[in-house]
Formats: C-alpha cells, sequence, structure tokens
C-alpha cells in the first residue's frame, strides 16, 4: 500500500506540484476519498483530473520537439473514445496536444525573458459525439530560467567627481547593472560588482557598486583624472558566471590646498615721469596651481604708499601697479616698496601649518621728460581799477620749465578769450597791460587765457586762465529809475503830493547809493522835498492850473550823489494839466480847442480838406481808365484801304479774333516797315521779315500778291512753314474770287478748294486747311 502511495504522490509531483494540499502519504487517501492520518475523510472531486501548472525549461536546444507533460482523464478508460483539445496561449503554434494520449510538445525554442507563463485550458471531449466529458480545465505552462542573459549597465560611462585630498571611503559615484534572468529562481540574476582597473585610488562595495577612494592625499596638482573600470558578474561571481562592464571618469575637484607663490621675489619696473595720475606702469604676477576661486589673488603694497597703488587685475589674477600721485624726475627718481599677494578664499582644513600668502620686492625707476612750463598759480585772480588809461600795469603772471635744463619761457594770450584785444603781455615777463580802458558797467569780470611756451621746444605749452576784476571808480551820475507820467489837477490845491520819484546809478559804492534831489528854488508851479530814502515828493507850490494857459509843464531835477567825484545829472519831469473831478480823479488831459470865428472847428477843417482830396484822385483815376480805353477807327480812312499781309503760325478765329496778331497792321499798311512780332508767343526767327515798300493804290491786286510771293520764295531768312494771308480788301478780276473770311462765313461750305493745291508751296497750308474740311472729303 505505501509502495503505491509513493508511487502516485511521484506521479503527481509531475502532474500537480503546486497543489495546495501537500503531497505526503498521510494525505494521499485523500484525493480517492480515503481517510487522513486523523481519520478524516475528504469528498472526492466530480472531475477526474486535477492539476495547476506545467514546468518547461526555456532555450531548448535538442532536435526534437520538447516535451511538456501529459493530460489523462479517469474517462479515458483506453477504449479510444476520449479526444484531448487544448486552448489558449500558443496553442497549435507553439504547443501542440496528442488528441488520444494528451501529451503535450512544445514546437519551438522559448525565451523566459520574453515571456515567462502561458495559460491554456485543456477539454475532454467524446471523441464520436464532441461532446464534453469533463468541464474545462485552466492551467498555466512556466518557463524556467537558465542563465542565458549578462548584467548591463545603462552607460558605457559615467562621469564623476571627488574633491582632493579626501579622506579613505570617501564616496563617489555609486554604479548598478541590470540582469534580465530570473531574480526569483536561482543565482541567474544575482550580480557582484568588482573594480578592474583604477586600483589603488579606488575600491567598489561588491553589492551595491559604490565607489570610494582607496589612497589617501590624492592631489588634483599631481593628477587630475581617473578611468575606474566596474565589472558586475552574475551566478554571485561564481564560476561560469556572465559579467559586464562600465567604465567611470573621475575628476578630482579643486580645493584650496595651495598658497600663491611669486617665482621671482623681485620686480623692476620702469616708468616715465609724465605718466597720469591713475595710469598703469607695469604688471607682477603669483602663481597658484588652484583653479577657480581657490586660485584668486588679492595684492596689497606693504605698510601703503604715497605715490603707487597695487590693484588685482580680475581676469588675469595679476597685481597691476598704477600712479598714485604725479612723479617728479627732478625731485625724485628711485622707489622700493614691498607687495604681498593672498588668497581670497580659504579653507580652514589646510590653513593650519602653511602660509597662505606671500611677498616681493618691487623697485621702480622713473625717467626725464621734456615737460612742459608750470605757473606758480593757477588760476591767477587780479583787480583792475576802471577807466585805467591803455597802457596800464594789470598784473604778472610767471612760469618756469621744470625741467633739470630750465629752458626759458615766453608769454602770450589766447586771443580767442579776448575778442576785443583789452589786454596785452609782455612775452618775457609776463606783465599784463592794458590795450583799452576798461569800463565796469559793461564788463565786471574779463576772463584771459595766458600761454606759456618754452622757446626751445614750442611744442610745449601750458595756459593758465587769468580772471581779471574790474573795479568801480564813481563814474556815472545818478538818473530817474524809469519814466514816470506826471499829471497835475486844474482844481489842485498848493503843497499836494503829485508824484514820488527815485534813482537809479550804473555805479557800486562801498558804502551803497545816496541820492540828493533838488530843483530850482524859483520855480514859481512846484517843489520838491527830499525823503532821505533816494526817494523825493514833488509837491505843487500853487493852486490853480488852466490847460488854456498851459497843458505842459517841463520841471528840471537835479540828482547827485554821495561818492567821490561827486556826479550828477539833471533829468527832466514833464507834468501835464489834467480835468479832474472833485476827487482828484484824472478825466481828461486833451488841451481845450478855441472855436475859429466862423464857426468851424480845426477838426471839421480836416475833414473837407480830407474829402477834396479823394475826389480829385477819383478823377485822375477815372480819366486814366478812359485813356486806356480810347481805340484807333478800325479805317482810318475810306480811301486809305490796301492788303495787309501778317505771319502767324496758327489758324485765326475770324475776324472776331484780334489777340493772335497786331489787327492795327491790316487797318495801317504804313507800319509794316516795323515788323512789329506777335505778342502772346515767342518768335520763332531769328531775322526779320525783309519787306519792299507798300505797292501803290493803283497796282493790281495779283500783281501785288505775285510780287509778294516771289519775294517770300526767294526770301532765305522766311520762316519754314506756311504762311496764312488775310486780306481786308480785294482786288476786281481774280479767278479765285475773294480769299477774306469777312463774307465767306455763309458760303464756307459751298466752296470747292481743290484748286489751292496747284498755287504751290506757299499755298500748301491754306490747302491743307481748307481742303480737309470738304464736304465730299469727310468720312
Amino acid at each position: 500500500m505505501i509502495t503505491n502511495q509513493v508511487l502516485l504522490l511521484l506521479m503527481l509531483s509531475i502532474l500537480w506540484p503546486s497543489t495546495a494540499l501537500p503531497f505526503t502519504p498521510g494525505n494521499i487517501g485523500n484525493l480517492f476519498g480515503m481517510p487522513d492520518s486523523d481519520g478524516r475523510v475528504l469528498q472526492r472531486s466530480k472531475r477526474g483530473w486535477m492539476w495547476n501548472q506545467f514546468f518547461l525549461l526555456e532555450e531548448y536546444a535538442g532536435n526534437d520537439h520538447q516535451y511538456v507533460g501529459k493530460l489523462h482523464s479517469n474517462m479515458d478508460r483506453g477504449a479510444g473514445n476520449v479526444k484531448y483539445v487544448l486552448t489558449g496561449e500558443g496553442a497549435g503554434s507553439l504547443f501542440l496536444i496528442d488528441e488520444k494520449s494528451g501529451d503535450i510538445h512544445a514546437t519551438k525554442r522559448l525565451d523566459r525573458e520574453e515571456k515567462a507563463m502561458y495559460t491554456l485550458v485543456a477539454k475532454v471531449l467524446d471523441r464520436n459525439t464532441n461532446s464534453e466529458l469533463e468541464p474545462d480545465t485552466e492551467f498555466n505552462i512556466k518557463i524556467h530560467d537558465i542563465n542565458d542573459n549578462e548584467p548591463k549597465f545603462a552607460k558605457e560611462i559615467y562621469f564623476a567627481s571627488v574633491p582632493e585630498m579626501s579622506e579613505v571611503g570617501t564616496s563617489v559615484v555609486t554604479v548598478t547593472a541590470d540582469d534580465a534572468d530570473d531574480q526569483t529562481y536561482g543565482n541567474s540574476a544575482k550580480l557582484v560588482y568588482s573594480i578592474l582597473q583604477g586600483q589603488p585610488y579606488f575600491s567598489v562595495d561588491s553589492e551595491n557598486g559604490t565607489i570610494k577612494t582607496a589612497l589617501p592625499g590624492m592631489d588634483r596638482e599631481v593628477k587630475e583624472n581617473y578611468q575606474v573600470v566596474i565589472q558586475a558578474k552574475d551566478m554571485a561571481g561564481q564560476m561560469g558566471g556572465l559579467s559586464g562592464t562600465t567604465t567611470v571618469s573621475i575628476t578630482l575637484s579643486d580645493v584650496n590646498d595651495s598658497p600663491p607663490r611669486f617665482a621671482n621675489h623681485s620686480f623692476r619696473v620702469t616708468t616715465v615721469e609724465s605718466t597720469e595720475i591713475g595710469g598703469a606702469i607695469g604688471r607682477i604676477k603669483a602663481d597658484d596651481p588652484d583653479v577657480g576661486r581657490n586660485a584668486e589673488m588679492e595684492y596689497s603694497i606693504v605698510g601703503g604708499h604715497d605715490i603707487f597703488n597695487i590693484i588685482t587685475d580680475q581676469t588675469t589674477q595679476e597685481g597691476v601697479i598704477i600712479i598714485k600721485n604725479a612723479l617728479d624726475y627732478e625731485s625724485k627718481r628711485d622707489y622700493e616698496f614691498r607687495v604681498e599677494v593672498r588668497n581670497t578664499y580659504l579653507d580652514a582644513r589646510f590653513i593650519h601649518g602653511l602660509q597662505f600668502k606671500d611677498y616681493a620686492t618691487v623697485k621702480v625707476t622713473v625717467e626725464d621728460v621734456d615737460e612742459p612750463p608750470v605757473f606758480t598759480r593757477n588760476p591767477y585772480i587780479i583787480e583792475v581799477h576802471e577807466d585805467t588809461a591803455a597802457g596800464s600795469f594789470v598784473g604778472v603772471v610767471s612760469a618756469r620749465d621744470p625741467d633739470a635744463d630750465n629752458k626759458p619761457v615766453k608769454y602770450s594770450i589766447d586771443r580767442h578769450t579776448d575778442l576785443e584785444r583789452l589786454f596785452n603781455i609782455d612775452s618775457v615777463n609776463g606783465t599784463i597791460t592794458t590795450l583799452k580802458a576798461l569800463d565796469r558797467e559793461m564788463s565786471k569780470w574779463h576772463n584771459i587765457s595766458v600761454v606759456a611756451t618754452e622757446i626751445n621746444n614750442p611744442r610745449q605749452t601750458t595756459r593758465v586762465p587769468v580772471f581779471i576784476k574790474v573795479l568801480d571808480v564813481n563814474d556815472n551820475a545818478p538818473e530817474f529809475a524809469m519814466s514816470y507820467d506826471t499829471f497835475v489837477c486844474e482844481n489842485v490845491k498848493a503843497g499836494q503830493l503829485i508824484q514820488t520819484i527815485s534813482a537809479v546809478d550804473t555805479d557800486e559804492p562801498l558804502v551803497g547809493h545816496k541820492f540828493v534831489f533838488s530843483i530850482s528854488a524859483t520855480n514859481p508851479n512846484f517843489t520838491i522835498v527830499d525823503r532821505e530814502d533816494n526817494t523825493a515828493n514833488i509837491l505843487t507850490r500853487r493852486g490853480g492850473f488852466s490847460r488854456r494857459e498851459m497843458s505842459l509843464y517841463f520841471l528840471p531835477v537835479v540828482i547827485s550823489d554821495n561818492d567821490y567825484p561827486i556826479q550828477s545829472s539833471t533829468s527832466t519831469l514833464i507834468v501835464r494839466v489834467c480835468a479832474c473831478d472833485s476827487r482828484g480823479n484824472m478825466q481828461t488831459c486833451n488841451p481845450e480847442v478855441l472855436p475859429f470865428s466862423d464857426g468851424l472847428t480845426t477838426g471839421a477843417l480836416v475833414a473837407i480838406l480830407l474829402c477834396v482830396i479823394i475826389l480829385l484822385m477819383i478823377v485822375v483815376l477815372f480819366a486814366a481808365l478812359r485813356r486806356q480805353r480810347k481805340k484807333e477807327p478800325l479805317i482810318i480812312s475810306k480811301e486809305d484801304v490796301r492788303d495787309n499781309v501778317v505771319s502767324y503760325n496758327d489758324e485765326g478765329g475770324g475776324e472776331e479774333d484780334t489777340q493772335a496778331f497786331d489787327i492795327g497792321t491790316l487797318r495801317n499798311p504804313e507800319v509794316m516797315d516795323a515788323n512789329k512780332l506777335r505778342r502772346d508767343i515767342i518768335p520763332e526767327m531769328l531775322f526779320p521779315f525783309r519787306r519792299t515798300s507798300p505797292i501803290k493804290d493803283n497796282t493790281d491786286v495779283r500783281d501785288f500778291i505775285n510780287g509778294r510771293l516771289q519775294e517770300n520764295d526767294l526770301d532765305p531768312t522766311a520762316p519754314p512753314y506756311d504762311s496764312l494771308a488775310t486780306y481786308a480788301y480785294e482786288g476786281s478780276g481774280s479767278l479765285a474770287e475773294s480769299l477774306s473770311s469777312l463774307e465767306s462765313a455763309a458760303t464756307e461750305g459751298d466752296h470747292d478748294y481743290d484748286y489751292l493745291s496747284n498755287w504751290g508751296p506757299p499755298f500748301k497750308k491754306l490747302a491743307e486747311m481748307y481742303i480737309a474740311k470738304s464736304p465730299d472729303r469727310e468720312t
């Protein structure tokens, strides 16, 4: 009995390896309704088969189909009437089943990394009726993994950095690889990391791939970059496992572990004395093997210096020596000072035992240059009184050559600053004098520029401003501060105030102005009262002023100042006599007009005179217009009728067209010799027509025309175009009858003008004009 149970256990372990109940001799009987070791009896399932999944190794390399397992039903008694059918994932393609025996085979090599499990459905049918003998059962075919995938890193090259001088064991970076094999089955995906290249500087954690420093005191200034190769191997690193590698580029980042140092502790600089303040004269540099802010340095002069200073060029980290005060070769030629350099950023881990600064000595030599003259003062301020005579002394300027040779200097005034040429300067001693008298009231200050030039080198010049202040002299008399409009009422009383006056003086005395006002004591009309504040009141001495007697009074007022010498002037105050109301308000100041004996006033006489003048102008204008409109008669005399030829280059408008040519020519044949040109166009002839004297009245018209025709044909100065001749009178016996347009208005359309084309070139233009108008030629 036990033997049968063991055999059954082996069979079930193949067909049903993951059943819910463990296959032990104590519970085998439960599958067939037998009591277990505890006396319990389980009911038998209705189906005759029970399983859950099959197992199949991946990457099968055999030539035949790979056997998966066998399906068998209790309904199959071996009579051949049972048919097994397989459906689901891969049924019929990847997996085939023998309908009779129930054997399942895989037709292709399977890869667990592509698909790890397939789900299928098993059916048991009656071969004859195709009816189901048992319900469908779902089962899985799980692909067992084999170690067929090597570990792979995400990147071929990793980049990392770690500070230099880091302690041993400092983490740098973690690199991990992935294995596509089953992580839950065997050791196919269990990885172990190792370092193939990079010892003894770095190490790697075998379990998690963390790279760490393995050597103390790694110095970036000695070696900055390292290449580390890391390997990941599966099968827990055992023999036969697969592996993959990657490269890690590790850079040591800088720390401030190196102080700045001068390669040369002595520098020599040479400059010229003319270097401007703030100008650079030289550069010095210390070396610091660090980079970035760890290499930033600051330069300074130990103890400071009066003449020189040093600043740091942040771009090049150089110390730039500049001039703080002017150099003078004649005063001092050599300088020496110490320069200190230090790092601006310090790392507390490395400052112990090291001095992060260094010192150097700088020697500066000043060279001489030819300098321009130097004035003893800059600027000069000089005072001079106005009204000083020309040639008077103003002041002295002085300049010298600062060079050791002390070359002579000459002086001049920049005339652009003295356009009026008021001053002159002695070119040898620098004495400034006046060329003209100065007037403070015109200009209180004069600003000129004096130029000092070396005689031996005219290019060396220096200019200095000279401010000349003109001091006041009492040379102007006071005068009225404004123009006063003063009036006095006719009904004014004696002693009444009519005006308050004040004065101004263009001079400026040191103690201020003090004016004295006075008028003639014998003035019977007005008096003046000085108010002692540079103003005065004008009062009436009497009352009862009359406009008829005197409409204006001229009052001389004498104004004097108190400066030396005393200046005075007389200003005239004009006082008008006006009519006022009872309260003293002015009403009118016009003088009363006295009437004439005939009763006409002056205004009336002026108006009459203007009317007469206007009437005379109208008469003269009318006469001029009538003279312009006067015309000559059409015919001076009935007997004075003759043919006249007029040349023009356009067609006239008939009898009414008198603007195209001078109709007077037709009326007066005698004026033809005057050869009057047309007034409405520019003449087109360079030479006038030569005309013979008109033919006498008794000459036949035909002979006259032929003569004129021959004359124009032979005239070289005749115009190159046809002329249209209009006649005021026709001779008798003409075959062409009348050519005049005076009587052809009504019959123009009835004429045939073809004969004009036979008259020759002189009538070509006339023929074209009239033949074109012929009714039988119009289209």
